[in-house]
């Protein structure tokens, strides 16, 4: 009996203790908490103090009894630091909730032990580590959001432990591996989402099993395999599901009526094929469908005209074909329908044009033929989207489309649509844009002045007016001057308009592109276009416009392309031009300009083309054309030029069109022209010129086509590089030239043998005569074949292909992005987020739009500073920038291929070894551009895979300048608080902050490493105790065939000599490059020659063993 007392004064005694202690407890550990994170408005500091019951604190909630805390909510409350791991010391705590701050490290691990806990959100902060197998033993867990971190690892089948899970979310972040088939297990489960993240591997068909889930999103994956569905007898309540931008394959299943309450089915941006499930009409309850950007083809099954809930349905991009079924017209709640880049035919059907809740009707680029109803815009109240370009649409535009007084945008753009312009837009007066190009329109009868344009005063929000390519044949009214104050894009080219250019044209002040190209218009360029301050492209160009250059287009500071070729223009060019700052691309061909080229000229330090050519300028070429190091075209063809070719030519690296035809040069081609290492294309004929073609011209890797004819050059004509498949045509009409593969040109003497040179001398005299006779007649057809191909070649597709830097408007960003819709998400980096656009000239671009905060901020400023003055073919180009209070965004070159880490990595895509080879000498001779290509070195600082991107035909492209570093002439290295990824970084960045040249060389010995082996750096085998680097050591020289990625090779049998030596030789190489010490490292430029001619002994080695 007194054993027992004893017992239960213990128990109460013990009970008394916790019960007193406790409070103080927790309060010890809220106050630990706060002692590590900063909080910049001091809201915890003043709050969170022993005067105050701790219970009564800011976002505190203690139970009742125990006054114990139950809930700690600091939601969006600017807090920073790290969460201090005696939090889970919080016995009783229930509900966590730290959301929307800026905390950072790991996760401390016990949380997770707790017992109690049911709720934990620490979504959209900085947190990192892996997510550790722990996390899985809370019992009580309900809902775990940590989405919008940096959390790394993968997600562990233990899950399917966590039995009441009822909501997993951890999108936006960077886990990896499969997704654990036992998330079907948790049968509470009504969310999950992992979108955003490095998934792969195939989806467990068990998760759409789990009888309570509603939404699944796996959306921004690396997931592969099919959509599979398994226990098709029963039925499921899921109401969303998102499978976008993916690799997921095969067809779209047929058992897709199981989830009878799906209202969102996204399956876009995979490579689905097949047909649209013939039985889609069975998601009777299915609001939202999109599989844009698959492989999808046959006809939309008309089943979709009994989905009557059906609110968005979006097809683009697929092969689908056939008639559009007239029962889309029963779907009474459609708001948008969007079936744009497909091969549907046929007519549109009128009931369409009925459904008065459609906002988007979109079916551009089809083959639609028939007339639009002329009833179109009577039944559409709410339509504010018509786009119906590239197909082949006609009748007339019918004048009731002006009854949608809601439109927002009218893309009837390349159709057959006949008959004059509505005179009636104006009653849109809501109108944005206006597009109406390629098509057979024309102005009112019996009215010079283009009538439209009258009613158009009245769309006082238009910003694009788009008209041209038509057979308007009209006069430009002087109401132009009362258009929209917004418009930024007014283009007419090629629509017959005569007359002059009003000069109420200079009031139209945010004009971004103004184009008149292409017309008969006459008399003098208005000065009044100086006033469009913002004016960024302006083309005049085939015009017969007459008088000289108007000083006042020098106030357009921040023009880029200024076009005024093939019209009758005279006088000089203006020394002011030199002002123009952000001039980029300057066209004059085909005038009457006369005097000299203004030295200012070589001063516009951004200026990629220049087009002077067919004109009568005079005078030499000044040293410092030297100074344009951004060149990439320079025409200067059929004029008055004298003197010498400048030396300084050869400072041009980025130069890949040079054109000095048909003028005066005298003296001798200079050797320097062999250091214009990106040149393509040199035309040199038709001067004075004397002396040899430089040796230094062989060593001209892109160079392909060259012209040195009509001249009075001698000696040999060489034989490597260019020279060995160009034709005799090239050096036709110079009589000292000799050649010995040329049959029209005598061969060049052996000087090592005089009894051999006297033969060849009376070979000559006999042999010359006869190639004059020849070759006169080659000149002569050659002049006239060169006179006909002049234009074309001065107009040269590619060269118009350069890439421009000017200013684009934040709107037409957001319309080149759909309003950055998730649909053209391409991928979400720390600094921001990319995404596919199409911008108002149609070229499909990457646009790189940065989070706005102030060190991001600098990152834009720093990488539009390295764009600026680095370019090379294998660096990814910049088209344009956009930078205001809303956004700071590049918009760079398009790479359908994607990156390299995709195809080293994902399982559906193969490079063998040359591939790879190639890949990588691209990405060398980029990184050599960036440290020896100027005076002042730059330095990538984050190379890796992921920014190296593949264009059509697989040629690399080195990307993302964000973190790169500019490093003055002679000073080797610099310190710096920029890292960039781990796995790929030098040890001298983490150790000392040391940024050099001989940083980037490691990381390219690691990626070089990586794309033999198959390897990340990063990946699970390697840890501190063994890197990458270490493991290949251990195989070198003598196993590498052991560690080498099979994919290399397409069946196992093709591994012979060549690709031992081939692999060898690289491995070395790529030890080389990633030594610890970096001035142990090679340079580039060696890494360069090597990786050349580790790849021309292999092609030489499989050549002979063919």
């Amino acid at each position: 009996m007194a054993k027992l007392f004893s017992v239960y004064l213990v128990l109460i005694f013990s009970g008394y203790f916790q019960v007193s202690v406790s409070d103080s407890s927790d309060e010890f550990v809220l106050l630990d908490f706060r002692n590590l994170v900063t909080n910049p408005d001091n809201i915890l500091t003043y709050n969170w103090t022993k005067s105050t019951f701790f219970c009564n604190w800011i976002g505190v909630t203690c139970s009742p009894g125990r006054q114990r805390v139950m809930a700690l909510k600091l939601p969006n409350m600017n807090l920073e630091g790290t969460i201090s791991p005696s939090i889970a010391n919080l016995y009783f705590l229930v509900e966590l909730d730290m959301s929307n701050n800026s905390f950072q490290g790991n996760i401390p691990l016990d949380l997770f032990r707790n017992q109690k806990l049911e709720i934990m959100s620490l979504a959209y902060n900085k947190f990192s580590g892996d997510l550790w197998r722990d996390i899985w033993n809370a019992p009580q867990l309900r809902i775990l959001n940590l989405s919008r971190n940096s959390l790394s690892g993968s997600i562990h089948s233990s899950i399917g432990n966590v039995s009441k899970l009822e909501r997993l979310i951890l999108y936006e972040n960077i886990i990896g591996g499969s997704i654990p088939g036992e998330i079907g297990n948790l049968s509470s489960l009504m969310e999950l989402d992992l979108s955003r993240n490095r998934f792969t591997g195939s989806i467990p068909p068990s998760i759409f099993n789990v009888s309570s889930l509603l939404a699944v999103n796996l959306s921004n994956n690396s997931l592969s395999g099919g959509f599979l569905l398994t226990r098709e007898d029963n039925f499921l309540d899921i109401e969303d599901i998102d499978l976008s931008h993916n690799q997921l394959i095969g067809e779209i299943p047929s058992s897709l009526c199981r989830f009878r309450g799906l209202k969102s089915l996204d399956l876009s941006y995979n490579d689905f094929t097949g047909q649209i499930t013939r039985n889609i009409g069975c998601l009777s309850e299915l609001e939202k469908f999109y599989v844009t950007e698959n492989k999808i083809d046959g006809t939309i099954p008309p089943s979709i005209g009994n989905i009557s809930s059906l609110q968005f349905l979006g097809c683009v991009k697929n092969s689908i074909s056939g008639d559009i079924p007239e029962e889309l017209g029963k779907l009474f709640n459609l708001q948008m329908l969007g079936f744009d880049f497909n091969n549907l035919t046929g007519e549109i059907p009128p009931a369409i044009f009925n459904l008065s809740s459609l906002v988007y009707i979109a079916f551009t680029d089809n083959n639609l033929s028939g007339r639009i109803p002329a009833t179109l815009g009577l039944q559409l109240p709410n339509l504010e989207g018509i786009y119906l370009a590239d197909n082949m649409l006609e009748g007339e535009i019918p004048v009731s489309v002006t009854n949608a007084s809601k439109l927002k945008e009218l893309e009837l753009s390349y159709n057959f649509f006949t008959g004059s312009v509505p005179y009636n837009l104006g009653n849109l007066r809501d109108l944005l844009f206006l597009n109406l190009a390629g098509n057979r329109l024309t102005n009112q009868p019996k009215n010079p002045e283009l009538g439209f344009m009258h009613s158009l005063v009245e769309c006082r929000m238009l910003q694009f007016l788009i008209v041209g390519n038509n057979p308007l044949n009209g006069i430009l009214p002087d109401s132009i001057q009362n258009l929209s104050s917004s418009i930024e894009m007014f283009n007419i080219e090629n629509g017959q308009i005569y007359g002059q250019i009003p000069t109420g044209i200079g009031n139209m002040s945010s004009m971004l592109t103004l184009v008149l190209n292409g017309n008969n218009l006459t008399r003098n360029i208005p000065s009044e276009i100086g006033y469009l301050k913002q004016l960024q492209r302006l083309y005049l160009s085939n015009n017969k416009l007459e008088g000289h250059i108007p000083v006042e287009l020098c106030n357009l500071v921040d023009v880029g392309d200024m076009i005024l070729s093939e019209n009758n223009l005279s006088g000089s060019i203006p020394e002011c031009i030199g002002n123009l700052s952000r001039l980029q691309k300057l066209m004059l061909g085909y005038n009457r300009m006369t005097s000299i080229l203004p030295l200012s000229l070589w001063e516009v330090k951004n200026l990629l083309f220049l087009n002077v050519s067919q004109n009568s300028i005079q005078g030499e070429l000044p040293l410092e054309i030297g100074k344009m190091g951004t060149l990439e075209g320079l025409d200067l063809s059929s004029n008055k030029l004298s003197g010498q070719i400048p030396s300084a030519f050869g400072d041009l690296k980025t130069l890949r069109y040079l054109s000095l035809s048909n003028n005066s040069f005298e003296g001798s081609i200079p050797s320097s022209l062999g250091n214009l290492i990106s040149l393509e294309f040199l035309d040199l004929s038709s001067n004075v010129l004397s002396g040899t073609i430089p040796n230094s011209l062989e060593r001209l890797l892109y160079l392909r086509e060259i012209n040195v004819s009509n001249n009075n050059l001698e000696g040999a004509i060489p034989t490597g590089g260019v020279f060995a498949n160009s034709s005799s045509k090239s050096y036709l009409g110079n009589r000292g030239l000799c050649s010995m593969a040329l049959l029209e040109f005598p061969q060049c003497a052996n000087t090592s043998s005089p009894r051999g040179s006297r033969s060849k001398t009376r070979i000559l005299r006999i042999t010359i005569p006869i190639t004059i006779s020849m070759g006169l007649i080659f000149v002569t057809l050659s002049f006239w074949v060169l006179y006909r191909r002049k234009k074309e070649r001065l107009e040269d597709p590619e060269l118009s292909e350069i890439p421009t830097h000017q200013m684009v408007s934040y709107r037409e960003i957001v319309k080149a992005t759909d309003n950055f819709s998730e649909n053209n998400l391409l991928g979400v980096g720390s600094s921001g987020s990319v995404f596919k656009g199409i911008l108002s000239d149609r070229n499909l671009v990457a646009i790189k739009v940065l989070n706005l905060d102030e060190e991001i901020c600098k990152r834009f400023d720093a990488e539009c500073e390295v764009m600026r003055r680095v370019r090379h073919r294998n660096l990814v180009k910049v088209i344009t920038t956009c930078s205001n209070e809303y956004v700071r965004a590049i918009v760079l070159q398009y790479m359908p291929n994607g990156n390299l880490d995709n195809w080293l990595h994902r399982q559906d895509y193969r490079l063998d070894l040359l591939q790879r080879i190639d890949i990588m000498l691209d990405v060398a001779m980029a990184i050599e551009y960036l440290h020896h290509g100027y005076d002042d070195q730059v330095v990538h600082c984050d190379l890796k895979p992921a920014n190296v991107l593949l264009d059509a035909d697989m040629v690399a492209h080195v990307s993302d300048f964000g973190i790169s570093k500019i490093l003055a002439h002679g000073k080797p290295n610099t310190q710096t608080n920029t890292l960039g990824t781990i796995g790929y970084l030098a040890p001298e960045y983490g150790s000392q902050g040391i940024v050099s040249a001989a940083g980037d060389i490691y990381s390219f010995g690691i990626m070089l490493l990586e794309a033999l082996t198959g390897n990340r750096p990063t990946d699970e085998i390697f840890s501190e105790n063994l890197s990458l680097k270490q493991w290949v050591t251990a195989y070198y020289p003598n196993s590498l065939m052991e560690i080498t990625d099979s994919k290399v090779f397409q069946e196992e049998n093709e591994v012979n000599t060549g690709h031992k030596i081939c692999i060898s030789s690289a491995i070395e190489l790529a030890l080389d490059c990633s030594k610890e010490a970096p001035e142990e490292r090679i340079n580039m430029k060696e890494a360069v020659i090597r990786l050349a001619n580790i790849r021309k002994k292999f092609l030489e080695t499989n050549k002979t063993q063919v």
